[in-house]
């Protein structure tokens, strides 16, 4: 992963800096958070914000190989 610098308004920081500690994430981490989250909702204007993070989790837990299989019937 390569990292760029950039400017950034200070209130988006210190509110990244709060709620990142808060949900156990660094600042850049929690800006990254919620630069995915922005990206999706863009690409996906008609979905629900919890349908998407319900999706981000679900990718998560498959990552970790924490999913079931499922059988319809």
């Amino acid at each position: 992963m390569s990292t760029t610098s950039v400017r950034l308004d200070d209130e988006l920081i210190e509110k990244a800096t709060i709620i990142g500690r808060a949900l156990s994430r660094s600042t850049p981490k929690q800006i990254e958070h919620w630069a995915k989250i922005g990206e999706m909702m863009e690409d996906n204007p008609d979905l629900p914000y919890e349908l998407v993070r319900q999706a981000i989790i679900a990718k998560a837990e498959r990552e970790a190989g924490k999913l079931e299989s499922y059988s319809f019937g």
